[in-house]
């Protein structure tokens, strides 16, 4: 039996963009736009209406900005989307807000193809979409570099501490499996210790509590 199509909302003020991303998503098997919104406010309306699997979300918008409509989606929701933000600029404070808001990650508007129709499907099966480099410049420069340690790094065992620098650096569970020399269940369960531990929504959350709680190195 087929598994059904990835349900897709496309949130961007620019019609142009919207049309170019469903057209590259629609030319590939297992992927379905189910809807598209021009605003903050109505892509709220239209998620929560169609329940999507994943929300391609820009961070600029009309009404209220992609970060507020992350946030109003994840507070409401019992089952939420998947939200990557879509963003010209990688090093955009709005970027980094919107992950600490619940975004799964964020995707460059120049991305190619290839590289959209992957992240769709990768944050779709629960991994985080993350560029490390560009993570850890933006929380050098929202979290001081000698701030105190989170108290959160203490409780970590010395495997989940292993796994968390893994995340920090953008891998997958299965890469991550691989690396360490365990069965994906057993990262699994390292990953829901930790995010248990640092307070995290998701993984995404678990790596930018990393970087500001001086568990991995702030500074650039």
């Amino acid at each position: 039996m087929s598994r059904p199509p990835l349900r897709i909302v496309l949130a961007d003020d620019e019609r142009m963009v919207r049309t170019a991303l469903r057209v590259i998503l629609e030319a590939e098997p297992g992927l379905e736009v189910v809807g598209e919104a021009a605003t903050g406010a109505e892509a709220v309306s239209v998620v929560r209406s169609l329940a999507p699997d994943v929300v391609l979300m820009d961070v600029r918008m009309p009404e209220i900005d992609g970060i507020r409509a992350t946030e109003q989606i994840l507070a409401t929701m019992a089952q939420p989307p998947r939200i990557v933000v879509v963003t010209t600029f990688e090093n955009d404070a709005y970027v980094y807000d919107a992950l600490r808001a619940g975004a799964a990650g964020f995707l460059l508007k120049r991305a190619d193809p290839d590289e959209l129709v992957g992240a769709v499907r990768l944050v779709a099966r629960g991994d985080c979409l993350l560029f490390p480099a560009a993570v850890r410049a933006l929380a050098a420069s929202h979290a001081a570099a000698d701030g105190p340690t989170a108290p959160w790094v203490a409780r970590l065992t010395e495997r989940e501490a292993d796994v968390l620098r893994l995340m920090a650096t953008g891998l997958s569970n299965h890469e991550m499996s691989e690396r360490l020399g365990v069965g994906p269940q057993t990262v699994k369960t390292h990953v829901a210790a930790i995010l248990s531990k640092t307070g995290s929504r998701d993984r995404t959350q678990a790596v930018i509590a990393a970087y500001e709680g001086g568990f991995v190195m702030r500074k650039s």
